[in-house]
């Protein structure tokens, strides 16, 4: 079974950051010996700062400051108890303030994410069943991750998708009690808004539906007395809406609040949410300037700050709206994101933004799909009319220089984010490189082909002309798929790159653990084809190893690969693709850094295993090349038992025959669910009889041994003879009910090695899984990796998928 490695998330994350810290625009300290919020120094320049979160500048206000600088004179720099015990004098006055901006009873927190942590395991109970919008906040998704252990279902539905809400809701009605929907008022990155009117119409039509808000990004610039964007919809806080707003931001001090309409709901919040009773509390110096500000928002003086920032946002708007800058969401928040799509042009725009003396925010993954990297730019108070000109001037300068220093394009950029393309923006350096793209290996060469890419696997000339003909006109739509063949040259005509990409049908959890996709299949009886999507993938779902020509000494070489990358673009645009996917590489540096810039993240795949030893003449010699241990192994559950199969090695079987193979392979397919994929048609390895480069190796129990006392096939490998004697064991069919007495799969492996001398060839290309059993045999293993270009920062169904 195959050994799937699940880091790959942190892993990615790892190599996305580490990679943009290098590019000297992530992990970054502030210098200087003051800070007013409208500069901040960084490498010794001081920058016009448009990457606040404190939209009213009220961290700079004299009074907080005072207010806060007071309290560590009378009280000291902590208050170190509980506040299940006793609070701190400086509590009372702050909760009394809070209580009348939102005419509502509240709780204090630490922190947002302290405060999701609180809440959410109390006021979920287990008969309750949780949705999350997949843009949500981390901090929310993090705290709705502790519920599972419960049992309790929390899913997930695509952001703002409020038909695939409703249809969550519908299901989930049935056999909860409340059903949760977790989202944020205002989304920290895009700037957008949650459909709060919706939502509470929703929640009329559904009256177990229960509504969570995380407005952090919503408060004090919004409302009224500053109580955000959600309580500025809802006027009037319903029961079955409970909403998280924070004392920090822009409101200017330290901690969060928990707004809650419902007294009982409250009362259990604030008796035992866990890190309330187990954390610290505010600090003296957070608790006054929370009170100092609370003053503010109770005044008339909030109305004063929240239009003063209001015309700085609409200046910035009316701007932006006079160029050709991919503005990804247009609305009157203070957040802006401008697409740069690849993560590479990303650091390039920040790196010039920075030179021309601007300090923007980088938004990429985990916080949003790996392509779909850009500037975040933030408006505060602090922003002068003049610099925000200047700053759209500078973007105008410089985002075309960065779109051509990463050979890309606005419309390309625009393309990843759905946008309205615009004329005159498809401008791409080609470097005198010229693509030949083709649907079909025929209308490749074949001998530049074979010498190009005719040593690997089933992948061919001929291979692919054989996969062509199967996978085409078939009754499910699993089984018809198109081929895509690119080879890049240079001006001289001498190949750079060569590959072949299919569309076609995956399920989602292919690479999901066993437990899931064994979960899935159960549904799967009903609709065959739950959680599935089309995938543009390099190779196909029939053939393993590199699918991939570089000729790495050329010059272009990266060039090339991102030649190649904006064509498939282009074609995942017209198939219209979930999913864009570089197979089966062994690890490497180098492609992966171009591929991590180009917008891919890395997923670690089962091992590949190949066999080239064939220095050997006897079975003898043969074994003395294994490892001790392997010899071992050899002796005791291989050798014994190969006196008592029939072994053939056959081109044309009977049918009888192929329709018993064709039900041993089923029993391998149904059984591993560890790479899961379709099943292939019984048209396939009717066709394998009918070409010259495919043959059976074919395990018969001899009578004597054999329950049935007939001779009947109970183990086949299906292999194809590359012309580049490269022997390739495709699949395997075993029947289980002599699998462990015989050692059956164990010998099949062992006479793809003897065939493969007898017929003089060079390799066995073994493939991927069951890397174990394969190495012991002398096959060598290696590892492989993918890369993965998906809209979504990552699989909202595995999440959904994951056992609760």
């Amino acid at each position: 079974m195959a050994k799937i490695k699940h880091n790959n998330f942190l892993d990615t994350v790892d190599d996305v950051i580490s990679n943009a810290k290098m590019a000297g625009v992530l992990h970054l300290y502030a210098e200087g010996k003051e800070f007013t919020g409208r500069k901040i120094r960084v490498n010794g320049k001081d920058l016009f700062h448009f990457g606040t979160t404190g939209y009213l500048g009220l961290e700079q206000d004299e009074r907080l400051k005072n207010a806060a600088i007071s309290a560590i004179h009378r009280y000291g720099t902590q208050f170190p108890l509980s506040k299940s015990y006793i609070s701190h004098p400086l509590y009372r006055e702050l909760e009394e303030k809070i209580f009348q901006m939102y005419n509502n009873p509240i709780i204090i927190t630490k922190n947002s994410t302290l405060g999701h942590m609180a809440v959410i395991p109390c006021i979920v109970r287990d008969e309750d069943g949780v949705i999350l919008d997949h843009q949500v906040h981390w901090s929310v998704q993090n705290a709705a991750q502790i519920l599972r252990t419960r049992g309790i279902p929390v899913e997930m539905i695509r952001h703002n998708n409020l038909e695939m809400l409703e249809d969550k809701i519908k299901i989930l009605s049935s056999k909860c009690n409340k059903v949760w929907y977790m989202a944020d008022g205002i989304y920290s990155m895009y700037g957008d808004f949650a459909p709060i009117a919706e939502l509470v119409e929703l929640s009329k039509k559904y009256p177990q539906l229960h509504l969570y808000f995380d407005d952090v990004h919503g408060m004090s610039w919004k409302g009224k007395n500053g109580t955000g964007y959600v309580m500025d919809v809802l006027n009037e806080l319903p029961e079955n809406v409970l909403l998280i707003g924070t004392l920090s931001k822009t409101f200017g001090a330290s901690g969060a609040v928990v707004v809650c309409s419902n007294k009982s709901l409250h009362s259990k919040i604030k008796n035992f949410g866990g890190p309330l009773t187990f954390s610290a509390q505010l600090e003296p110096a957070s608790v006054a300037a929370a009170t100092a500000s609370a003053y503010i928002h109770l005044s008339p003086e909030i109305y004063e700050l929240q239009n003063e920032l209001s015309d700085k946002i609409n200046y910035f708007n009316l701007l932006l709206k006079n160029t050709d800058l991919p503005l990804v969401e247009c609305n009157n928040s203070p957040v802006f994101f401008i697409g740069t799509g690849m993560p590479v042009t990303g650091y390039r725009f920040v790196q010039r933004l920075m030179k021309e003396g601007f300090y923007v925010n980088l938004g990429l993954f985990p916080a949003v799909p790996v392509k779909n990297t850009g500037v975040r730019i933030t408006i505060s108070r602090h922003n002068k009319r003049r610099e925000i000109k200047k700053l759209v001037e500078a973007m105008v300068h410089h985002f075309p220089l960065a779109l051509e220093e990463t050979n890309t394009s606005n419309n390309r950029v625009r393309r990843a984010f759905n946008l309205s393309e615009v004329k005159g923006q498809n401008i791409e350096r080609k470097e005198d490189l010229i693509v030949q793209y083709e649907k079909s290996i025929g209308m490749v060469n074949k001998e530049e082909w074979n010498k190009l890419m005719g040593r690997r696997s089933t992948f061919d000339w001929e291979g692919l002309t054989f996969l062509e003909e199967v996978f085409k006109e078939q009754e499910k739509h699993e089984n018809n798929w198109s081929f895509h063949y690119f080879v890049i040259r240079d001006k001289n005509s001498q190949p750079i790159l060569a590959t072949f990409f299919t569309y076609s049908l995956w399920k989602d959890d292919m690479l999901a653990p066993a437990s899931v996709s064994a979960k899935l299949e159960e549904k799967r009886k009903e609709n065959p084809y739950f959680l599935t999507s089309y995938v543009l993938s390099m190779g196909c779902l029939f053939t393993e190893g590199e699918h991939l020509f570089m000729d790495r000494s050329h010059p272009s070489i990266k060039k090339a690969l991102s030649m190649l990358h904006h064509e498939l673009e282009v074609l995942e645009k017209k198939l219209k693709t979930k999913m864009l996917v570089f197979r089966d590489f062994q690890p490497d540096n180098y492609l992966n850094e171009i591929l991590h810039e180009q917008g891919f993240f890395k997923v670690n795949m089962p091992d590949s295993c190949v066999y080239d030893n064939f220095s050997w003449n006897t079975v003898d010699d043969y074994i003395a090349t294994l490892s001790s241990r392997s010899r071992r192994h050899f002796m005791k559950d291989i050798r014994p038992y190969e006196e008592m199969f029939d072994i053939t090695f056959e081109e044309s079987p009977k049918q009888i025959d192929l329709d018993i193979f064709y039900d041993l392979y089923l029993n391998v397919k149904n059984n591993n669910k560890g790479l899961n994929t379709f099943t292939f048609p019984k048209n396939l390895f009717e066709q394998m009889v009918k070409n010259r480069n495919w043959e059976f190796i074919v395990l018969r129990l001899k009578k004597k041994f054999a329950s049935t006392r007939t001779a009947k096939p109970v183990g086949v490998m299906f292999c194809y003879k590359n012309l580049n004697h490269t022997y390739v064991p495709n699949y395997i069919g075993l029947d289980y009910r002599y699998t462990e007495e015989f050692q059956i799969y164990r010998q099949l492996l062992f006479q793809t090695i003897k065939r493969t001398k007898t017929i003089k060839f060079h390799k066995v290309d073994f493939g991927m899984t069951a890397s174990f059993e394969k190495k012991k045999v002398g096959a060598t293993v290696k590892p492989q990796t993918s890369y993965v270009q998906t809209r979504e920062n990552y699989s909202i169904e595995m999440l959904e998928l994951l056992p609760n």
